[in-house]
């Protein structure tokens, strides 16, 4: 049974900006530890793809923010949710700490999608209770 659904738009060119006024500041702010070891390794490589692994992911927490009803208030921090990816390169989220307690007490799975093209990075989060 469907819990919540939660989308995202993300106007990529806000968040390079966001990055050119704050550094490596705010991707800490949004991205887990795992994440923002990513980011940094993916920016090395070609800045631009580091914006938009970043746009992504900020999408996608927005949007799993939303399904769950709680916005980006506790137990919902950007950092206690992380966007990973399976080895099919699936995007799954996964949580920590008190979030991931709230969210397995409740019973809940979440299912992600996530796209970005030239300006926007999109992402839509469905998160269901366990079949009766």
């Amino acid at each position: 049974m469907i819990y919540g659904v939660g989308t995202d738009v993300c106007d990529i060119r806000r968040i390079r900006a966001s990055l050119e006024r704050h550094g490596e500041r705010f991707a800490a702010k949004v991205l887990s530890a795992n994440e923002l070891a990513t980011w940094k390794a993916r920016g090395a490589r070609w800045p631009e793809r580091g914006v938009r692994y970043l746009a992504t992911r900020f999408s996608a927490k927005e949007a799993f923010s939303k399904a769950v009803g709680l916005g980006m208030r506790m137990p919902m921090t950007w950092r206690l949710c992380e966007i990973a990816n399976q080895a099919s390169g699936a995007p799954v989220v996964v949580l920590h700490g008190a979030l991931k307690t709230w969210f397995e007490t409740k019973g809940l799975r979440a299912q992600l999608s996530l796209s970005d093209e030239t300006d926007y990075a999109v992402s839509f989060c469905i998160v269901e209770t366990a079949a009766l």
